[in-house]
């Protein structure tokens, strides 16, 4: 057969799906982590990244963490480095909505483009260990008598632990605009000050505390969620009297402008890493619950969690 006859038979036979394709290349990407080091955010974001080059999904990828305002700082950054990336990536959540609410930053996540929800996870409540509370029902006796005695430590100002002491502070007759809450810029921040007593009353979510709660150095008061966690023996805030549940997820997204092809890879490349061994056990370790929603549904989901964010924020005092 003549080379030429060779190569289009070939080609004929490749187009028609007789002979496999190669796959595409994995990917370099460039992981933002709008957040200091330390916290959920950056754990959600290293897991990923972890998991993206265990499955084969990316090659290799490099993480950059610029935190400040709730993830405004890095949202920005984000936005002027990333346009037109298929290979960018931006960690987020429930914590950059209640941010953008309450700083009305200069950005928006309407300029960049919506991926994947990860997880969901709820907020655990604490003391430091040399506190001399021993309970939440003494906490609020306190926070009764004395709102601004009561010092709460958490992420900035909007996140998910201050809008649930805000929550709080309303369903015990306290004024929510009275409570003295301290907001940090990442998670190793607020650990930082809670381990050292510096707050009265810390919030995170559960997995960024776990290992200073069952190592002593935290005493747990609550958690945020309908239910009590998983193998974790710690009393819901329902079950002391007072009806909160508030939940918090982490997603990524893309960068501005990208294609449409360039976003169908990237969820791809995001799916495929939570098959992933490592991300799995990640998730297990953290208690962090599995709520994948992609494209367009996980973009309405976004939208109409702000809306809700924005009027719990109202009803609880916070705007």
């Amino acid at each position: 057969m003549r080379r030429d006859t060779f190569i289009k038979s070939m080609a004929a036979m490749a187009t028609a799906g007789a002979l496999p394709l190669p796959a595409l290349a994995a990917a370099n990407i460039k992981m933002m982590i709008p957040a200091n080091p330390g916290g959920g955010w950056d754990a959600t974001g290293r897991a990923l990244g972890k998991a993206m080059q265990e499955s084969g999904a990316a090659s290799t990828v490099t993480f950059d963490n610029k935190g400040g305002a709730a993830g405004a700082l890095g949202l920005a950054q984000f936005i002027n480095s990333a346009k037109g990336d298929g290979n960018a990536l931006m960690v987020m959540g429930a914590v950059m909505l209640g941010g953008i609410i309450t700083g009305k930053p200069p950005v928006s996540l309407s300029q960049v483009t919506p991926i994947a929800r990860l997880t969901s996870e709820y907020n655990v409540f604490v003391l430091p260990a040399n506190s001399p509370f021993k309970s939440l029902a003494e906490v609020i006796a306190q926070l009764k008598k004395d709102p601004g005695s009561v010092k709460w430590g958490g992420g900035s100002r909007g996140s998910t632990e201050h809008i649930a002491a805000a929550m709080i502070a309303r369903e015990v007759g306290v004024d929510p605009a009275k409570i003295n809450y301290v907001a940090f810029r990442g998670g190793g921040e607020a650990t930082a000050a809670i381990l050292g007593g510096n707050v009265t009353v810390g919030g995170s979510g559960y997995s960024e505390f776990a290992e200073y709660i069952n190592a002593g150095k935290m005493k747990a008061l609550a958690v945020t969620s309908e239910t009590r966690l998983k193998g974790v023996a710690i009393a819901t805030l329902k079950e002391q009297g007072i009806n909160v549940t508030l939940g918090n997820w982490r997603g990524v997204y893309g960068g501005p402008g990208i294609t449409a092809a360039q976003r169908s890879e990237l969820i791809e490349v995001v799916l495929k890493a939570l098959k992933a061994k490592s991300w799995v056990e990640a998730s297990e370790k953290n208690s962090w619950t599995p709520a994948v929603l992609t494209g367009a549904a996980f973009e309405k989901f976004v939208d109409d969690d702000f809306a809700s964010l924005r009027a719990t924020m109202v009803k609880s005092g916070m705007l």
